[in-house]
Protein backbone atom coordinates (compact mmCIF):
# COMPACT_ATOMS: atom_id res chain seq x y z
CA UNK A 1 0.00 0.00 0.00
CA UNK A 2 2.65 2.48 0.90
CA UNK A 3 4.38 1.73 -2.98
CA UNK A 4 1.01 3.27 -4.44
CA UNK A 5 1.15 6.48 -2.27
CA UNK A 6 4.93 7.07 -3.26
CA UNK A 7 3.67 6.04 -7.10
CA UNK A 8 0.84 8.34 -7.08
CA UNK A 9 2.96 11.34 -4.93
CA UNK A 10 5.88 11.14 -8.09
CA UNK A 11 3.14 10.94 -10.46
CA UNK A 12 1.39 14.20 -9.17
CA UNK A 13 4.89 16.30 -8.12
CA UNK A 14 6.59 15.60 -11.65
CA UNK A 15 3.59 15.49 -13.69
CA UNK A 16 4.71 18.03 -16.07
CA UNK A 17 8.37 16.29 -16.23
CA UNK A 18 6.15 13.29 -17.65
CA UNK A 19 4.39 14.41 -19.80
CA UNK A 20 7.01 16.05 -21.41
CA UNK A 21 9.03 13.33 -21.72
CA UNK A 22 6.37 11.43 -23.55
CA UNK A 23 5.77 13.83 -25.62
CA UNK A 24 9.40 13.63 -26.88
CA UNK A 25 9.50 10.04 -26.73
CA UNK A 26 5.84 9.83 -29.17
CA UNK A 27 7.83 12.97 -31.24
CA UNK A 28 11.09 10.70 -31.92
CA UNK A 29 9.00 7.59 -32.67
CA UNK A 30 7.12 9.00 -35.02
CA UNK A 31 9.96 11.18 -36.57
CA UNK A 32 11.47 7.72 -36.96
CA UNK A 33 8.99 5.98 -38.23
CA UNK A 34 8.24 8.38 -40.47
CA UNK A 35 12.29 8.70 -41.63
CA UNK A 36 12.57 5.28 -42.61
CA UNK A 37 9.80 5.11 -44.52
CA UNK A 38 10.01 8.12 -46.81
CA UNK A 39 14.12 6.37 -47.19
CA UNK A 40 12.50 2.86 -47.86
CA UNK A 41 9.65 4.26 -50.28
CA UNK A 42 11.88 6.42 -52.22
CA UNK A 43 14.61 3.73 -52.82
CA UNK A 44 15.03 2.55 -56.14
CA UNK A 45 13.94 -1.14 -56.84
CA UNK A 46 17.29 -1.53 -58.02
CA UNK A 47 19.51 -0.24 -55.04
CA UNK A 48 20.70 -3.21 -53.52
CA UNK A 49 21.54 -4.99 -56.89
CA UNK A 50 23.65 -1.88 -58.05
CA UNK A 51 27.54 -1.94 -56.83
CA UNK A 52 28.44 -0.10 -54.34
CA UNK A 53 30.93 2.69 -55.90
CA UNK A 54 28.36 4.24 -58.15
CA UNK A 55 29.69 7.86 -58.01
CA UNK A 56 28.14 10.30 -55.65
CA UNK A 57 26.20 13.40 -56.85
CA UNK A 58 27.30 12.94 -60.81
CA UNK A 59 27.56 15.51 -62.95
CA UNK A 60 29.48 17.77 -60.47
CA UNK A 61 32.25 19.25 -59.72
CA UNK A 62 35.04 17.14 -57.89
CA UNK A 63 35.14 19.69 -54.61
CA UNK A 64 30.84 19.36 -53.91
CA UNK A 65 30.78 15.66 -54.50
CA UNK A 66 33.50 15.49 -51.75
CA UNK A 67 31.89 18.08 -49.53
CA UNK A 68 28.26 16.39 -50.05
CA UNK A 69 30.30 13.19 -48.57
CA UNK A 70 31.78 14.16 -45.80
CA UNK A 71 28.79 15.96 -44.78
CA UNK A 72 27.01 13.11 -45.17
CA UNK A 73 29.21 10.87 -43.30
CA UNK A 74 29.28 13.21 -40.84
CA UNK A 75 25.62 13.28 -40.70
CA UNK A 76 25.19 9.32 -40.55
CA UNK A 77 27.95 9.56 -37.66
CA UNK A 78 25.63 12.17 -35.74
CA UNK A 79 22.78 9.67 -36.57
CA UNK A 80 24.55 6.86 -35.44
CA UNK A 81 25.32 8.41 -31.91
CA UNK A 82 22.25 10.10 -31.09
CA UNK A 83 20.42 6.33 -32.25
CA UNK A 84 22.83 4.49 -29.67
CA UNK A 85 22.18 7.42 -26.84
CA UNK A 86 18.48 6.65 -27.64
CA UNK A 87 18.76 3.09 -27.14
CA UNK A 88 20.30 3.72 -23.41
CA UNK A 89 17.53 2.32 -20.58
CA UNK A 90 15.35 5.87 -19.58
CA UNK A 91 16.33 8.01 -22.73
CA UNK A 92 13.11 8.13 -24.91
CA UNK A 93 13.90 7.65 -28.42
CA UNK A 94 13.65 5.18 -31.40
CA UNK A 95 17.33 4.35 -31.16
CA UNK A 96 17.74 1.47 -33.34
CA UNK A 97 16.15 3.11 -36.24
CA UNK A 98 18.12 6.57 -35.73
CA UNK A 99 21.18 3.91 -36.14
CA UNK A 100 19.75 2.32 -39.24
CA UNK A 101 19.39 5.32 -40.87
CA UNK A 102 22.70 6.21 -40.01
CA UNK A 103 24.20 3.54 -41.14
CA UNK A 104 22.49 4.50 -44.88
CA UNK A 105 24.17 7.05 -44.54
CA UNK A 106 27.66 5.93 -43.99
CA UNK A 107 30.65 4.94 -46.73
CA UNK A 108 32.23 1.81 -45.43
CA UNK A 109 33.60 -1.50 -47.23
CA UNK A 110 30.50 -3.95 -47.48
CA UNK A 111 27.68 -1.58 -47.06
CA UNK A 112 25.61 -3.03 -49.61
CA UNK A 113 26.08 -6.59 -48.57
CA UNK A 114 24.90 -5.71 -44.71
CA UNK A 115 21.66 -3.94 -46.03
CA UNK A 116 21.09 -6.64 -48.73
CA UNK A 117 21.28 -9.37 -45.35
CA UNK A 118 18.95 -7.17 -43.42
CA UNK A 119 16.57 -6.43 -45.94
CA UNK A 120 16.49 -9.66 -47.23
CA UNK A 121 14.85 -11.98 -44.46
CA UNK A 122 11.88 -12.72 -45.44
CA UNK A 123 9.80 -10.92 -42.61
CA UNK A 124 11.37 -7.58 -43.26
CA UNK A 125 11.49 -7.94 -46.86
CA UNK A 126 7.93 -8.49 -47.02
CA UNK A 127 7.23 -5.70 -44.79
CA UNK A 128 9.32 -3.33 -46.65
CA UNK A 129 7.50 -4.12 -49.75
CA UNK A 130 3.88 -3.93 -48.93
CA UNK A 131 5.01 -0.65 -47.77
CA UNK A 132 6.46 0.47 -50.80
CA UNK A 133 2.89 -0.89 -52.58
CA UNK A 134 1.25 0.85 -50.51
CA UNK A 135 2.43 4.23 -52.18
CA UNK A 136 2.59 2.63 -55.57
CA UNK A 137 6.14 1.31 -55.50
CA UNK A 138 7.97 -1.69 -57.08
CA UNK A 139 9.10 -3.81 -54.51
CA UNK A 140 12.64 -3.86 -53.91
CA UNK A 141 15.08 -6.69 -55.76
CA UNK A 142 17.24 -8.40 -53.36
CA UNK A 143 19.94 -10.84 -53.69
CA UNK A 144 23.80 -10.12 -55.21
CA UNK A 145 23.78 -8.74 -58.06
CA UNK A 146 25.11 -10.73 -61.23
CA UNK A 147 28.82 -11.75 -61.16
CA UNK A 148 29.60 -10.53 -57.66
CA UNK A 149 30.04 -12.86 -54.97
CA UNK A 150 27.35 -12.23 -52.12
Amino acid sequence: MEAARAATAFFSIYRAQLAVGFALFAATLLGSLAAAAYILVKMPPDYLQSPENVPFWPGRPAWQRTMARVGKNLLGVVLVATGIVLSLPGVPGQGILTVLIGVMLLDFPGKRRVERRIIGYPRVLSSVNRLRARFGRAPLEVGAPSGVPS
